[in-house]
């Protein structure tokens, strides 16, 4: 298993062995093909955005665990927390960039964020609290300063000359979204593949030392740093076929035998793919059994249509076509990432629709993913670091953020937007989000039950049921403009069963629904508004 594949790593330094730890309070798992990511809600973070413990202006590892307790304070009687059960750290390897999508070693972290040991007490506390662990893993390409790139310009003998792809003349075309693919290199007349940018070259996986590589570098972030699964980058890039450079045959060839191999050398671990843009019908090509999950981007984008606009066509009709062709709803959703513009920007600032997406991303099926913020409602437009501006957490001159100065720039609204104005007001977006996180955690049917759409008969209104062996959720939610009138439901799916009224699960507010026996008379919603409840 893992820990016999660590021989031969860079010493680190460690203040703590892995095998000191204490284990993480997590049930093994089940053997039937469950997953612990079945109904988690995870978060992702930039570490060099969340909190810095030391006054230097970038966050930190130490400061992460500082602001852990945001995510989830480990005691589920609480209600002060997000509640999330895993977080996702975009790159923490040493890296030439800000961003950390270039990485220069595999086998250290980023200096910026500090030590090794203090990683390992990040993913001490983290799964102390039972959070699990998820890092950005960027294999198709190294950064252009990686001692493996540098040995294969200086030396066309080198053994990593082949980790490469090189060619004495430019092929001549460029990359798929029309960008130069092919660069000169600074060493010789010749020419080397990065479908990035000329500071990312695109590693060979052809090569078999490639991918044996990639199998250390796995082992030893699973096994020796504790890590319970990656997030893959860019992984439709892996290998190229002249100009068919994503999604090739060959790529997704690889991605299963990776998996089988990780299967196999952790079971427990969680693999989720990026392929950005990927419809419904091209992630098809990668089921069922290359990577465990894939990132859903039609989905997400179409909950904010449905919050901006008050429709949901668009996005119940993907949202069937993803029940159909994709297997056992394992693909994850958000709202926005660090890639694209954030939600409540593209929302413009209105905060009911914010909680309505929010709302919908909770509720639907798929593996929940929130963008650090995204639960205060923190702005942002490209360019890509102001996608990524640091954590509002007060209202103070860093944000309660740093005592410094900030690696970058707050936002404008960093002093009215942040944790501390929000914690302790009841109809805020933070504690809505407190409250559907906490409420998806809870409720097996929300996290992994079946889904069924409900004719309301009124274009802005929606209706579904989540249902498991032990339990049916029914969810409600208004996304027009002004109040809803109010329709009945009737359905063989049992929906009026035993004639009972259903339960309120939340949020707060939810209204009253009566039930004669044949139909479930629902009341008219307040707008942009979502309500859940559980049927006796």
């Amino acid at each position: 298993m893992l820990a016999v594949a660590t021989a031969g790593f860079p010493a680190l330094g460690l203040a703590q062995s892995p095998a000191d730890l204490p284990p993480p309070p997590f049930a093994a798992s089940s053997g039937d093909g469950s997953s612990w990511m079945d109904g988690a809600v995870c978060y992702e973070i930039f570490v060099r955005s969340f909190a810095d413990s030391d006054g230097d202006g970038v966050g930190d590892f130490r400061g992460l665990i500082d602001r852990l307790d945001h995510v989830n304070d480990g005691d589920p009687a609480t209600t002060s927390d997000l509640g999330a059960t895993c977080v996702w750290l975009m790159p923490i390897m040493e890296s030439a960039s800000y961003h950390g999508y270039d990485v220069t070693d595999y086998y250290a972290v980023e200096a910026d964020y500090g030590t090794a040991a203090d990683y390992l007490a990040f993913v001490d506390a983290a799964h102390a609290r039972g959070i699990r662990v998820i890092l950005d893993l960027v294999l198709n390409h190294t950064s252009s300063q990686h001692p493996w790139f540098l040995k294969a310009m200086a030396d066309p003998a080198s053994p990593y000359r082949d980790w490469y792809i090189f060619e004495d003349e430019d092929p001549g075309y460029a990359g798929p979204w029309g960008a130069q693919a092919w660069h000169p290199s600074p060493a010789a007349a010749e020419y080397y593949y990065g479908v990035f940018w000329e500071g990312m070259p695109d590693l060979d996986y052809r090569n078999p030392a490639v991918t044996e590589e990639a199998r250390r570098i796995s082992q030893f972030w699973l096994g020796e740093m504790g890590a319970d699964g990656f997030r893959l980058d860019a992984i439709k890039h892996l290998i190229e076929d002249g100009r068919a450079q994503e999604n090739t045959p060959e790529t997704i060839d690889w991605l299963r035998d990776y998996r089988t191999w990780l299967d196999a050398e952790a079971p427990e671990a969680e693999m989720i793919g990026e392929i950005f843009g990927g419809s419904t019908f091209l992630l098809a090509t990668y089921y069922p059994d290359g990577l465990h999950r894939f990132f859903h981007f039609e989905i997400g984008s179409q909950i904010l249509t449905t919050a901006n606009y008050g429709t949901s066509t668009a996005l119940f009709s993907t949202l069937d076509g993803a029940l159909a062709g994709l297997p056992d709803q394992r693909w994850a959703i958000f709202l926005s990432n660090h890639d694209q513009q954030r939600s409540m920007t593209t929302l413009g600032g209105d905060v009911d629709a914010a909680k309505l997406a929010a709302s919908l991303l909770l509720t639907l099926p798929g593996t929940p993913f929130i963008y650090y913020g995204e639960e205060i409602g923190m702005t942002g437009a490209k360019p890509d670091e102001r996608l990524r501006t640091p954590m509002q957490w007060d209202g103070g001159p860093g944000a309660g953020f740093t005592t410094g100065i900030p690696w970058e720039p707050l936002q404008d609204d960093a002093a009215t937007v942040h944790v501390a104005a929000q914690t302790d007001e009841p109809a805020s977006l933070l504690n809505h989000y407190r409250a559907m996180v906490n409420l998806r955690v809870a409720s097996p049917a929300l996290g992994t039950g079946s889904f069924l759409a409900l004719d309301t008969g009124i274009s802005s209104s929606i209706a579904f049921l989540r249902q498991t062996a032990d339990q049916t959720v029914l969810v409600i939610a208004n996304a027009g403009t002004e109040a809803s009138d109010a329709f009945s439901l009737t359905t063989e799916a049992g929906i009026t069963a035993g004639g009972g009224a259903p339960a309120p699960l939340g949020p707060a507010g939810a209204p009253a629904l009566t039930n004669d026996g044949a139909t479930l008379a629902v009341p008219s919603l307040p707008a942009k508004s979502l309500f859940v409840y559980t049927l006796g």
